[in-house]
């Protein structure tokens, strides 16, 4: 057995959408997380064991033994990512929270969506997870697997569905629970009608205060300096974006990362052989310098320190600097195009 049971009890409100070539700019399909997490730290690594494939991954910060992946790309193509589901049948309390060992393996064993659902097929229930499972594969097939414990329901692209979106609620699931309804018509307001860029995630709908139950922009000067942080895609809790866009041709595999809270974040651009040393665990505690950075200047868009002080975000301080850091790192997507 590969799992460990997890202990975490925080509700992770992720929102994530997977494009297909149809749908993209460049016609190289990717895939995308925004991360929301109890947990403010986060690193990528390189995992080389053998007999396995070799993948890079997105791990919690001082996770020192690589246990649990929350997003990765292998050597064959193949990449996952996940949101929690909250509106799925009960888990079973016997075993919780094993998403990322199951999102390790799977980049351990797997080189198509196919694989996957050898995985999931195979795995001993109860499978210990309430989630959308989002993968992609080198042939461009990809979609969601909604999974709970004893089972799943897949949502596959097509030349139908082009793109996919999901936040914390399954469509599989009943109408009455979950989390991330508005989040998910934020992001299906702000990307409009395809062809999409990788950029349009991760330095669109991530550094994004549109509210589409309020239809405002939160960010535009008009508001004020005083945001309540609720329901946007950027949230306290946010911790990464991530976009892994899928080589095809002589292109390679790619992961363009922002650690931290995405607003205040630099993109890295990430592949199979190399990781920039900022996004590594190479700082004290096994932490990412990047995320360490990201995280300091949170602190200053939620200056409160007592009371709800985190609800309040700070928009004289945040909006130069998400959009500055916006222009830089549409930079690098220029330079990497």
């Amino acid at each position: 057995m590969f799992f460990g049971a997890g202990t975490s009890h925080y509700v992770f409100c992720c929102t994530s959408a997977i494009v297909s070539a149809s749908a993209s700019a460049d016609g190289r399909p990717f895939i995308w997380k925004h991360r929301d997490t109890g947990t403010e730290h986060n690193f990528i690594e390189r995992m080389e064991n053998p007999g396995n494939y070799t993948f890079v991954a997105l791990f919690n910060g001082s996770d020192s033994l690589l246990a649990d992946a929350w997003l990765g790309m292998n050597e064959c193509g193949f990449m996952i990512m996940n949101t929690a589901s909250y509106n799925l049948a009960p888990d079973t309390a016997k075993l919780i929270d094993r998403e990322g060992a199951v999102m390790r393996r799977a980049l351990e064993i797997c080189q198509t969506v196919e694989d996957f659902t050898h995985l999931l097929d195979t795995l001993p229930r109860p499978m210990g997870v309430q989630a959308n499972f989002g993968v992609l594969d080198r042939n461009g097939n990809g979609g969601y697997f909604e999974t709970n414990d004893i089972g799943y329901i897949p949502y596959m692209l097509s030349d139908s569905v082009p793109y996919i979106i999901r936040t914390n609620y399954s469509f599989s699931g009943n109408d009455t629970d979950g989390y991330g309804y508005i989040r998910y018509d934020n992001a299906c307001h702000l990307l409009g009608d395809a062809p999409y860029l990788p950029s349009d995630f991760t330095e669109g709908l991530s550094r994004s205060f549109y509210h589409s139950l309020l239809d405002m922009d939160m960010s535009d000067v008009s508001v004020g300096r005083w945001v309540i942080d609720q329901d946007f895609i950027p949230r306290f809790s946010s911790t990464a974006s991530v976009v892994m866009v899928n080589g095809i041709g002589e292109k390679e595999d790619e992961m363009f990362a922002t650690l931290g809270y995405p607003p205040v974040g630099e993109l890295y651009r990430v592949t199979l052989n190399e990781i920039p040393a900022d996004v590594r665990p190479l700082a004290l505690h096994y932490r990412a310098p990047a995320c360490n950075t990201s995280l300091e200047r949170k602190l200053k868009a939620f200056p409160i320190r007592r009371g709800s002080g985190s609800h309040y975000i700070d928009m004289d301080y945040l909006r130069p600097i998400n959009n500055s850091l916006r222009e830089i790192n549409l930079e690098l997507y220029k330079r990497h195009n």
